[in-house]
C-alpha cells in the first residue's frame, strides 16, 4: 500500500475507508474509558490538519444544531444504558453563573441528556456558589431558559445513579470524591488543577504515530509540531530565555513566516496564550503580556509551557478566518461548530475577544462521503485527540488514587 503522503489523499483516503478508520479507533477505544464528553479544536492548514486543543468540560452545546444534539442524546442514551441504566443524573457545572452565554450552554447540555430518558438535576457542592446560604439558586441565561442549581452536599450526591462533571477545576471542588458512591464522568480528578495539556499532546503523538503506522499515513499530516517548558514564572521572568529558544527551534523546522503559540500548560477558555513569530518576542514581553500568561481562570498560576506550531488556518466563513470544534459525548463525534473572529489573522489565536460561532452539522456522515469530506477528516481528528484524553485520564486517575 503507497503511502498516504499529501492531505488531499488524506481527505480521500478518510472519507471512501471511513468504516475502516473507525472501527479501529472503535476498537483503540474499547480498552479504556472515554471522556463522556470533549470538544476538540482542529485546525486545517495547506498541509495538514491538527488537533490544537482538547477540552473534557465543553462549554458550547448551545452552539450545536439540533440534529446533532439528538445524535448526543442517543450516545448519552446507550451510555446510560450500560451504567445500571442510570436514571436520575447530577449535573455539576462551572461556578461562573453570571456569564449568561453559559447559561444558554448549560441548559442545552441538560435538556439534551434528559432526551436520552432520565432525571437530570443541576447540583453544586461549591458554597461560594450559595452567598447566602441557601438551599438553591434560580438563573436566566441569555436566552431567557430558566435554570436551578441545588447545593449538594457529599452525602446528597450519594442519592444519585451517576453524576456528570461540567467544571473543569481549574481550582479542584471541595468534595473528597472518594466518599462519592455515583461513577462520576470524566473522572474528578482530570481537572485543570491537575491536568497538563504538554501530557496530552505527548499521548496525541503517540495515538496518532500509531493510527499512521496502521494505514500508512505520514503522520506529520495529522498532528502539530510541539516543544515544551517546564519552571517558568512569567511575573518573574524566569524560563523566558529557556523559552525563546525552543521556539526559535521548532520555527526552524517550520516553513518560513510560521508562527508558533506560547501557550499556558493548564490554561483553559482561551487564556494563557501568545503568538509569536520569533524568541526575541519572548524576550521582550512587556509586562501586560507577562500578566496575561502568568495566570488563569480562578488565579491559577501557570509554571509550565507548551510550545505550538501556529497551523495557519485555510479556512474562511464571510472573509473572516474559522477553526472547526467538534463536540464529542463517549469518545463519538457528535456534532460541532465553526469559530470565526473578524478581527484576526489566520495564525492567530481565534478562541479571544470578537469569535462568533456558526454551527457546523456533523450527523449525516457516511461511508464515501464526497460531500462531507472535510467533516469526516475533523471527526477522525477529533476522535484520535480524544482517545489520547483517555490515556491521559487513567493515568491521572491511577495517580490520585
Amino acid at each position: 500500500m503507497a503511502q498516504i503522503s499529501t492531505k488531499s489523499e488524506l481527505e480521500s483516503f478518510i472519507c471512501h475507508d471511513w468504516d475502516r478508520v473507525n472501527s479501529w479507533i472503535d476498537e483503540q477505544q474499547s480498552l479504556l474509558s472515554q471522556p463522556l464528553t470533549s470538544s476538540v479544536d482542529v485546525r486545517e492548514s495547506r498541509f495538514k490538519f491538527a488537533p490544537v486543543d482538547h477540552n473534557m468540560y465543553p462549554a458550547g452545546f448551545n452552539n450545536l444544531c439540533s440534529k446533532d444534539l439528538l445524535q448526543c442524546a442517543d450516545i448519552f442514551k446507550a451510555f446510560f444504558s450500560n451504567h445500571k441504566n442510570a436514571k436520575r443524573i447530577g449535573l455539576i457545572p462551572e461556578s461562573h453563573t453570571k456569564n449568561k452565554f453559559y447559561l444558554d450552554h448549560l441548559y442545552k447540555l441538560k435538556s439534551t441528556i434528559e432526551m436520552a430518558d432520565v432525571v437530570v438535576e443541576l447540583i453544586s457542592p461549591d458554597a461560594k456558589l450559595f452567598e447566602n446560604g441557601e438551599k438553591s439558586i434560580q438563573l436566566i441565561s441569555h436566552s431567557e431558559y430558566e435554570l436551578k442549581i441545588q447545593r449538594t452536599s457529599e452525602d446528597e450526591m450519594n442519592n444519585f445513579d451517576l453524576i456528570i462533571l461540567n467544571n473543569d477545576q481549574s481550582i479542584p471542588l471541595e468534595v473528597d470524591w472518594r466518599n462519592i458512591k455515583p461513577p462520576v464522568f470524566p473522572s474528578p480528578y482530570v481537572g485543570w488543577f491537575q491536568r497538563q495539556k504538554i501530557r496530552h499532546f505527548e499521548w496525541y503523538r503517540k495515538i496518532a504515530d500509531q493510527f499512521a503506522k496502521h494505514f500508512n499515513i505520514n503522520p506529520d499530516l495529522i498532528q502539530a509540531h510541539f516543544d515544551s517548558v517546564q519552571d517558568v514564572d512569567f511575573n518573574a521572568k524566569e524560563g523566558l530565555d529557556q523559552i525563546a529558544t525552543k521556539v526559535d527551534e521548532l520555527l526552524g523546522r517550520l516553513p518560513e513566516n510560521s508562527s508558533v503559540f506560547v501557550k499556558a500548560s493548564q490554561g483553559t477558555y482561551g487564556m494563557g496564550i501568545s503568538v509569536v513569530s520569533s524568541g526575541e518576542e519572548i524576550r521582550n514581553m512587556n509586562r501586560k503580556i507577562r500578566n496575561k500568561m502568568d495566570v488563569g481562570k480562578n488565579n491559577l498560576k501557570f509554571t509550565s509551557v507548551l510550545i505550538q506550531e501556529g497551523v495557519e488556518t485555510v479556512l474562511k466563513y464571510e472573509d473572516a478566518p474559522a477553526e472547526v470544534t467538534i463536540y464529542l459525548v463517549n469518545g463519538k463525534s457528535a456534532g460541532g461548530f465553526m469559530r470565526t473572529n473578524p478581527l484576526k489573522g489566520t495564525q492567530a489565536n481565534l478562541n479571544s475577544q470578537g469569535m462568533v460561532y456558526q454551527k457546523l452539522c456533523l450527523s449525516e456522515i457516511k461511508q464515501d462521503c464526497d460531500h462531507k469530506i472535510k467533516e469526516a477528516v475533523y471527526s477522525v481528528i477529533a476522535r484520535l485527540s480524544t482517545l489520547a484524553a483517555s490515556y491521559e485520564m487513567k493515568e491521572l486517575t491511577e495517580k490520585s488514587l
